[in-house]
């Protein structure tokens, strides 16, 4: 399909609209977790507009990142936005999102803001949200799409706006990862051979926790299904059904577990990725309340997010895996 590309608002707004809007923003270095997201957009667009906006926040780079070196790659972009459905990539220059420089008034991420992401980049949040708040005014979607590898950043994007009362839909679209589980991410091009190597650490992680995790709520619901009493193992045994005999044991005997195994389970994974050469370099391992980021308790109920950020070489990545605890009673 062709595909326009447009640099300003007005040029934007002239267009006639038919349908939903849908709007997947990106800082381009399109790659296929992008086009997941904006074939995603198609679908929930139908017949309407999917619009891709490329757009590099200087905001959003605190002191030391990596905004230079951040890839630059427009006429790439535009093909992989077009051959995954979009209609329009708005790529709009630095003085057309903000053209009376910097702006005085800013959209402030609150608490949440300074936990996780927030604490070890200040500042960060704020100007994601400052960029989001105005493309969403500038494309003025029906809804907007967003990566549920930036976890925080969604859950923040949520809150605003439900808070502010911006009047569109936010959908959250699944991680997508590379063949070896590695997340996709447009900062993954920086990673040498071996770093890469270390750099699965990250998901590996994350799997060991999940793992962890789906072993504690199969341990029991088996519990809910099974009295787990020491006269029924012993019953089961004389009969010969060592098998059930053994769960049954293991039920009444396993400790609990709950969230502090899980943090347990991937941080014995980043700790070995810790003495490799290269090493990564952890930031944060954290299991999360995903309505607020604030680690959950061990009597935690419901959704929880388990999210790592790690430093391998001169590269920052970030990833994190949804799960529920006590999903039934």
């Amino acid at each position: 399909m062709t595909t326009t590309v447009l640099r300003t608002a007005d040029e934007l707004h002239a267009r006639v609209r038919t349908g939903r809007r849908a709007v997947v923003m990106t800082m381009g270095a399109l790659h296929e977790g992008h086009a997941t997201l904006i074939r995603t957009a198609r679908e929930i667009a139908g017949d309407g507009e999917v619009v891709v906006t490329v757009f590099v926040n200087p905001l959003q780079f605190g002191a030391g990142e990596d905004l230079d070196r951040y890839p630059r790659t427009l006429d790439a972009d535009v093909k992989i936005a077009g051959l995954a459905g979009a209609d329009v990539v708005f790529a709009p220059a630095v003085d057309e999102v903000y053209p009376g420089g910097e702006p005085q008034v800013r959209v402030s991420a609150g608490p949440m803001g300074g936990r996780l992401e927030g604490s070890t980049r200040p500042g960060h949040f704020d100007g994601m949200l400052t960029v989001v708040a105005k493309l969403l005014n500038l494309t003025r979607p029906d809804v907007a799409l967003f990566g549920q590898k930036d976890a925080q950043q969604l859950a923040l994007i949520r809150r605003m706006v439900r808070d502010l009362n911006f009047g569109m839909e936010i959908v959250g679209v699944p991680t997508v990862r590379e063949a070896d589980g590695l997340a996709l991410s447009s900062r993954n091009r920086y990673l040498s051979a071996t770093e890469r190597r270390t750099a699965l650490a990250l998901s590996q992680a994350l799997f060991a926790g999940s793992d962890r995790h789906a072993a504690q709520e199969a341990l029991r619901a088996r519990a809910r299904e099974v009295p787990a009493t020491h006269a029924r193992a012993e019953a089961l045994s004389a009969i010969g059904e060592s098998r059930a005999a053994a769960d049954t044991h293991a039920v009444a005997k396993a400790a609990p577990g709950g969230p502090a195994a899980v943090r347990a389970a991937a941080r014995l994974i980043l700790d070995d990725a810790a003495r490799l050469n290269p090493p990564l370099a952890l930031d944060y391992l954290a299991l999360v309340d995903p309505s607020d980021f604030t680690e959950i308790p061990d009597d935690h109920t419901g959704e929880a997010v388990l999210a790592v950020a790690a430093r391998v070489g001169a590269t920052r990545l970030i990833d994190n895996i949804p799960l529920t605890f006590g999903a039934a009673s």
